[in-house]
């Protein structure tokens, strides 16, 4: 993705302009391309700013928020589901979302769906000690190093 120059070289390239220079004789004194000036000069014409727009972040996330009601209630219709068997029952009715934004929206909605069961516990050997704290990974026995 290209770098974004800077507002002060678009503000000084549209006032070039606005003194009486051409757009082409503009680019060539700041070092841009022709159909940069003139781009930035339309800007500023059209909206009164000549401000580079934001860059990145999700633009779509809209689109399958529009569908919400009905992920939720295929969701809870089917139970087990995959990602790719609930992106075809939402294209069945029309509805056309793609399976990273349906895994965005879970992620953002806090929604998991995990298919296994958890990993059971080891029947052979603890693994903590007994007076760890839950989730801790003390040794249960100490080798000495050496």
């Amino acid at each position: 993705m290209p770098k974004l120059l800077s507002d002060d070289l678009r503000l000084r390239v549209v006032r070039a302009i606005d003194d009486g220079l051409s757009r082409r004789q503009a680019a060539a004194r700041f070092d841009v391309a022709p159909s940069t000036a003139i781009r930035w000069y339309d800007a500023w014409t059209r909206t009164g700013s000549c401000r580079a727009k934001r860059q990145g972040g999700d633009r779509w996330s809209h689109v399958t928020e529009a569908h919400r009601d009905r992920i939720l209630a295929l969701l809870d219709e089917a139970g087990d589901i995959t990602l790719t068997e609930l992106k075809e029952k939402l294209g069945e009715t029309g509805d056309t979302v793609s399976i990273s934004s349906l895994s965005r929206f879970f992620r953002r909605h806090g929604i998991t769906r995990k298919k296994r069961p958890a990993t059971r516990p080891s029947r052979t050997a603890p693994t903590s000690s007994p007076g760890a704290a839950p989730g801790s990974t003390a040794r249960t026995t100490s080798s000495p190093r050496g």
